[in-house]
């Protein structure tokens, strides 16, 4: 009889994967007051994304994403939306 093995994997620790950061109620408001946008204006991530998983993210939450491309670290935005 075969053995069933579940592997976890830490998906936020993974070296491929970007910084990310679920932001407060007043971060949101100050990034999206500086970008003069609104919650439609922002790129969207789904609920099923696993990332946003791990990070235990809500639809409405604005998750920032801090890259490293070789030139320099940038900053960009998703908000999490209904699935």
């Amino acid at each position: 009889m075969k053995k069933t093995v579940t592997v976890t994997v830490d998906v936020l620790s993974h070296k491929m994967n970007p910084d990310l950061k679920v932001l407060s109620a007043a971060e949101k408001a100050k990034v999206l007051k500086k970008f003069g946008v609104d919650d439609n204006s922002v790129p969207k991530i789904l609920p099923t994304d696993q990332l946003v998983g791990a990070l235990k993210a809500k639809p409405g939450d604005l998750i920032r994403i801090e890259r490293n491309d070789g030139t320099g670290k940038y900053l960009s935005y998703r908000i999490v939306v209904e699935g």
